[in-house]
């Protein structure tokens, strides 16, 4: 079991970041949607939105930490037809962009107000000020739809994974599953 990537499969810290990242992307979209539902007297009104922030700088994070594991280690070798690893590669770099562009909107939605965005250890990311008009509803627009299209994303990316696994019957999903074996470690 090798931590960093080989040309046969991902390592260990490459699937400990997807997993995570995946597990707080499937926790921050249904909980985005319920706290912006909540009415003002609701107990979590202030609360989800705390907790959201929270998860959405963690996620930001992880995905510094990613970036930088992924450009440090090799891609390994792509299944399926040219067309197919073109499109694998393009979801990919979509991915990273808009894992990218919703914490920068959600800054700018925290920080409309003038106040700095509180982060872990109680640290705090200053606020811009309002940088456009109406920021908060716009950034927060854009907010949304950024998330919805990255849940469609995660829709076809699971649906070609389980293609790969079922129908081409090949090793995509299970060197996500299981590190790449390194004998030279």
């Amino acid at each position: 079991m090798s931590w960093r990537n080989t040309r046969e499969g991902y390592g260990t810290m490459a699937i400990g970041l997807h997993w995570l990242m995946a597990v707080l992307i499937l926790i921050l979209y249904p909980l985005g949607l319920w706290m912006v539902a909540l009415d003002y007297d609701h107990p979590w009104y202030r609360r989800a939105p705390d907790l959201h922030r929270t998860l959405g700088v963690v996620a930001a994070l992880l995905l510094v930490l990613r970036l930088g594991w992924r450009l440090a280690n090799p891609l390994p070798a792509m299944a399926g037809r040219p067309w197919e690893q073109r499109l694998a590669l393009l979801v990919h770099r979509v991915f990273y962009l808009l894992l990218t562009l919703l914490p920068v909107t959600g800054y700018l939605i925290t920080t409309a107000d003038g106040h700095p965005l509180p982060l872990l250890g109680g640290l705090e990311l200053p606020a811009l000020g309002e940088g456009f008009e109406n920021q908060e509803d716009v950034a927060g627009e854009i907010h949304e739809w950024l998330a919805h299209m990255l849940i469609a994303l995660v829709a076809l990316h699971s649906a070609a994974a389980l293609k790969h696994h079922f129908v081409n019957r090949d090793s995509t999903l299970r060197r996500m599953l299981r590190p790449a074996d390194n004998r030279e470690e």
